[in-house]
């Protein structure tokens, strides 16, 4: 009954086209589900998102879920996870993905889930990381432990959205550190982010896990800027 008269007075709406929702949808509507522009990276071990990392950082594994368009859907759904408090939306699209991954995991026996960490002041600003619900559903999904506390951000920077590679990578260099002990030696960390644009914020935290003796790196972003 309390459930019936939240959505009577407050009734849910697609994140895509903000039409109401019917029974049994959740997030977005069939046909904003259908419009999603889906990457099938994970099929293909030479896809863009492996190539932006090429000479940079030694990948054993790189992939997006989605195409990422300006002012399309999955810039809403990606807005309203990261500046509106909707973090079932990475629970939503880590449940997706999961599926496309399970086949993947057979082939790369990753070993830790790793989230991009945010600085102790933006995450008391904001109250949450965005790709912390992503990460722990692929965690449970594909049996693999999420750990948050091993990769951390050590300085605050400001937002890195419209800056280029050149100006990126040098306002975060050496800003990710880890804190690690003989348990993560030989370890291959799965690096997972929101939106995967120039790839300098991921580069930089490849560098920091690569501190750690043995380490192997991976990377899995809910979606990727089509550029």
């Amino acid at each position: 009954m309390f459930n019936y008269l939240i959505n009577l007075f407050f009734p849910k709406v697609c994140v895509g086209c903000h039409t109401l929702l019917l029974s049994g949808e959740t997030i977005l509507c069939t046909r904003c589900r259908h419009e999603l522009p889906l990457t099938q990276y994970h099929l293909n071990p030479k896809n863009e998102a492996v190539k932006k990392f090429y000479g940079r950082i030694d990948m054993q594994h790189a992939s997006a879920f989605l195409y990422f368009n300006k002012k399309g859907i999955v810039q809403e759904l990606i807005h309203n996870l990261k500046y509106k408090g909707h973090e079932e939306i990475g629970t939503f699209l880590g449940n997706w993905y999961a599926e496309d991954l399970k086949e993947l995991r057979l082939k790369i026996p990753f070993d830790v889930i790793i989230p991009v960490p945010l600085h102790p002041k933006k995450l008391k600003k904001r109250g949450y990381n965005q790709v912390t619900t992503f990460g722990t559903t692929l965690s449970k999904s594909l049996a693999i432990p999420f750990d948050p506390g091993l990769l951390y951000r050590k300085k605050y920077s400001k937002t890195q959205s419209k800056k280029n590679l050149l100006g990126r990578s040098e306002s975060i260099e050496n800003i990710f550190d880890v804190k690690f002990s003989n348990e993560n030696h030989n370890k291959h960390f799965l690096i997972v982010d929101d939106v995967l644009t120039t790839g300098a914020t991921l580069e930089a935290c490849s560098r920091a896990l690569q501190k750690i003796p043995g380490a192997k790196i991976s990377i899995v972003c809910m979606a990727m800027a089509n550029s």
